[in-house]
């Protein structure tokens, strides 16, 4: 029996894979497809994502391929109408970033391929069944060989036309927007600033509009990922259906899909809008590859049911602007990852994966309406302040306060609560390294849940570390060498003081007294810039909980350090909303 069946490896699928992986997890990772496709679908790259990456130690290989986003220059009607600069806040550590899905799928690829795991290619998933103990899936390859797999849960990343997501039952509720679009990879020669999107857009003499042009840039010179409304020669589907409900077992139209039937678009089609609809002239060529697509928003009713979830296109799709579905699913195969590895570990008690659901469906509903206003109206219609509007598209602003893993709130009413993104901060220094670092650095590579301890005092914080390692069963808390102990055998029933494998650190605040490295029991770092007490609003000696995927589990009192990681404790293993 395998722990966890993932089907799909596109970035959800892989991500999924990867986070398994990094917790220990054994997996299989299946995908119909006999290789990764040629396309620049989803380009990209949000600052969490990054964040993401970071952790697990991959953001420096996509840094390294991908292309800077600076920003979006607005046209109506010829004239500039507006400039967008992606400027985010100095202690947030990534911008915006563009990158073909076609090499994000090959460095996901080659990190879980670096993590012990494979991409099963050419291997489809025909049907499942689940019990009280697992799942069983038939698997057909390419040859028509079937096979039957048992596990312990399914994890369905594999698109707009899910089989999990059908056969589960699940509705898939919403619409598309009645026009086509054409879709392509090209190179522009022209005189636009480097690492500029553009919208350019006419407006009919009703106000609506009735032409638009959106360029991307991707890595490259000149190169971009263009889209525009599809001439009638071309259109390749009937009309779109209303908005509604639809049930599980319809396809529709997807924000990405490449059209099944036509003639797909030339050069010359695209070079013919960009003749009309360019702000300065360009002359097109090189183009790698187009397609015709409609856009389409809708999203599950539940994001699993049993031992069987849906993530990403699976879960939701809807209009790629603001580069927002890949990241989104991304952030759902990272929510569920850890809490199916507590699960299959013993370490929690499955209840918690009914939280993958309460956490990640109101963020998918969120982003579901926001793109469709975006795609309808334009990005720079939103009410918001400008500051906010970036941290949203960027995805900072994700949360999950008033969740079921969300205990209380404690400290200042503008201070990072648990549910919220875990924000990172510089400054940190140790007396060995001529250079101080990134809280990011100190998490990159610990898959589990870290314990952050602040305090002037060094004997404040080795009390709380004392009480973090006595709330914990033994066995579970990473040692000062560094080293894990084993984690408890699959599905044995969590006991009341088991706190999942941890890493426990020190912050020492920045008028701390000289403290010597046998003064704690646990590693320490110097809040040398006063960085990590600005950012986190600490009021006194606070300690926290930071979950795997990046986020507050907890917010305490160094002198409620027991009280505080019981609460969560109790919250891992609550039964789950219904």
């Amino acid at each position: 029996m395998v722990d966890v069946l993932v089907v799909g490896a596109g970035p959800v699928g892989l991500s999924a894979a990867a986070e398994l992986l990094r917790h220990h997890v054994r997996c299989r990772l299946v995908d119909r497809l006999q290789a990764r496709l040629p396309y620049a679908k989803a380009v990209g790259i949000q600052p969490r994502t990054l964040e993401i990456w970071d952790r697990m130690g991959l953001a420096r290989a996509v840094l390294e391929a991908a292309a800077e986003l600076r920003g979006q220059l607005v046209y109506v009607n010829g004239r500039e109408r507006s400039r967008i600069d992606l400027v985010l806040p100095p202690e947030v550590p990534y911008g915006f970033a563009a990158l073909p899905q076609y090499a994000t799928e090959r460095l996901l690829e080659e990190y879980v391929t670096g993590l012990g795991g494979a991409v099963e290619r050419g291997t489809e998933l025909v049907s499942f069944s689940q019990d009280q103990h697992g799942v069983t899936a038939v698997l057909r390859t390419s040859d028509g060989t079937e096979e039957e797999v048992r596990a312990r849960y399914l994890v369905g990343c594999d698109g707009a036309h899910s089989v999990v997501r059908k056969q589960l039952g699940l509705t898939f509720e919403g619409g598309a927007f009645p026009e086509e679009y054409m879709l392509a990879d090209v190179v522009a020669d022209w005189d636009l600033p480097y690492g500029y999107g553009v919208r350019s857009s006419h407006l009919a003499d009703d106000g609506s509009t009735d032409d638009v042009l959106v360029c991307i840039p991707l890595p490259g010179a000149g190169r971009y990922r263009m889209s525009m409304r599809v001439p009638p020669e071309l259109a390749t589907q009937p009309a779109a259906p209303p908005a509604g409900r639809t049930g599980g077992g319809q396809d529709d139209g997807v924000a990405h899909g490449l059209a099944s039937g036509g003639r797909a678009p030339r050069l010359s089609d695209i070079q013919t809008v960009v003749d009309r609809l360019a702000p300065r002239p360009a002359v097109l060529s090189r183009m790698r590859w187009s397609s015709v697509f409609r856009i389409s928003h809708r999203i599950v009713d539940r994001y699993g049911y049993g031992r069987v979830f849906v993530a990403g296109d699976a879960a939701h799709i809807h209009p790629p602007t603001g580069a927002q579905g890949m990241n989104t699913g991304i952030q759902d195969a990272c929510n569920l990852a850890w809490k199916l590895a507590l699960v299959v570990r013993g370490d929690a008690r499955p209840d918690l994966l009914g939280t993958y659901d309460a956490e990640r469906r109101p963020v998918g509903e969120e982003v579901v309406g926001r793109t469709v206003r975006h795609a309808a109206h334009g990005i720079d219609t939103e009410s918001d302040d400008p500051r906010t509007l970036l941290l949203r598209e960027a995805q900072l602003l994700v949360g999950y306060r008033g969740g079921p893993l969300a205990g209380r709130e404690y400290g200042p009413a503008d201070a990072p609560q648990p549910g919220d993104r875990a924000p990172d901060c510089a400054g940190l220094t140790t007396a060995v390294a001529a250079y101080s670092l990134r809280l990011l650095d100190i998490l990159r590579g610990r898959p589990g849940h870290v314990v952050l301890l602040y305090a002037a005092e060094p004997a404040d914080l080795a009390a709380a570390a004392a009480a973090t390692a006595a709330t914990a069963a033994p066995g579970t808390v990473r040692g000062t060498d560094g080293t894990p102990d084993e984690p408890g055998q699959p599905n044995t029933p969590p006991s009341p003081r088991l706190l999942p494998a941890l890493d426990i650190l020190a912050v020492l605040a920045r008028e701390a007294p000289p403290t010597p490295p046998d003064a704690l029991p646990v590693a320490g770092y110097r809040d040398a810039a006063g960085e990590f007490a600005r950012l986190y609003r600490t009021d006194g000696p606070t300690g926290f909980v930071v979950r795997p995927d990046g986020q507050l589990g907890a917010r305490f009192p160094l002198a409620g350090t027991a009280a505080a990681l019981s609460g969560y404790l109790a919250a891992l293993s609550a039964p789950a909303p219904t």
